[in-house]
């Protein structure tokens, strides 16, 4: 029987309300465990048993809940006044949408929510102090569960690059193909890696591959290319960044994503910078590691981050 205003609000209806775990959603499985791309990790609401009277506690307990995600995913839901013991319980108008809303932006990664925190550097392994050839890091960052992998991702958390250089390749200070790399880091800026999506802060340079509609729910256990950003500037054009992401195992039983950047000169090494000793080679450079973590700051009475981070691999060559 439809949800329609004049009828008699049935049990099977609330409680396909609070726990469907197929379209129309209900509340447990998006903010609840769910699967994949739904689940925050919040406790689940009880459903009622065929026949019971559904007692206005749980309706409250129910647009309290539905509050309360709205206030992490920053959604606007149709106001709705508590109801009390004794009441006559009317139809309360767009339950159905406004759980559909929250379940698209769960599924989206609450792309919106601003309940979150960027981490210190967590990891920031160097390259030598001066190289041609390539830069690769791979780092990774670990999770207690696959379970909270995925509310960190579902609820907004993102995995962080920050490619930056530290050390002059020139021996009187920075050299022309030094700045050139800052201009191309500075394009990528912050690469960000979230649940359904991955972004960079920067702009600018020559961006031959972006795969900004992959996300972690996306990877798989072989490295996916989410970045190739190439200098667009004579005659630095051979130097690029690439990022790669992978995890561990497929979503739901995953615990680490690993982020592999390559730094390449292709550049020939033709000229001296006045009164330099030394080719032009590159100065020392960073691949930086960073989260942003999900918080409590928006309602939700969970939030996750990574349990650890390591450099798996550093190799300049």
């Amino acid at each position: 029987m439809a949800y329609v205003a004049g009828d008699t609000i049935l049990d099977d209806e609330y409680n396909t309300f609070v726990n469907s775990s197929s379209s129309p959603y209900g509340y447990n499985h998006f903010a609840g465990t769910g699967s994949g791309e739904y689940g925050l990790g919040e406790s689940s609401i009880a459903t009622v048993s065929a026949g019971t009277t559904i007692q206005a506690s749980q309706w409250n307990t129910l647009f309290t809940a539905m509050d309360t995600i709205a206030g992490h995913t920053a959604d606007t839901l149709t106001v709705r006044s508590a109801v009390s013991a004794g009441d006559t319980i009317a139809i309360k108008a767009a339950v159905e949408a406004d759980l559909a809303t929250l379940a698209a932006s769960v599924a989206a990664g609450c792309p919106n929510t601003t309940a979150v925190t960027t981490s210190g550097i967590l990891q920031q392994p160097a390259s030598s102090s001066t190289w041609t050839g390539s830069f690769t890091t791979e780092v990774s960052a670990t999770f207690a569960s696959a379970n909270a992998m995925r509310f960190f991702f579902n609820a907004g958390g993102k995995i962080r690059i920050d490619p930056i250089r530290t050390g002059n390749g020139g021996v009187t200070g920075a050299s022309g193909k030094d700045a050139a790399w800052d201009n191309l880091y500075n394009a990528v800026g912050n690469f960000d890696i979230a649940a359904t999506t991955c972004s960079r802060s920067g702009s600018g340079e020559t961006q031959t591959t972006f795969a900004n509609t992959t996300g972690f729910h996306d990877l798989t256990t072989g490295y996916t290319t989410l970045l190739i950003l190439t200098d667009d500037s004579y005659p630095y054009t051979a130097n690029n960044i690439k990022i790669e992401a992978k995890i561990n195992a497929a979503v739901g039983s995953a615990t680490v994503i690993t982020v592999k950047t390559t730094a390449t000169d292709g550049s020939a090494e033709f000229t001296f910078d006045s009164g330099e000793t030394q080719a032009y080679r590159n100065g020392t450079h960073e691949h930086r590691l960073y989260s942003v973590n999900t918080t409590t700051s928006g309602g939700l009475t969970n939030a996750y981050s990574p349990s650890s981070t390591t450099v798996v691999s550093n190799t300049t060559t």
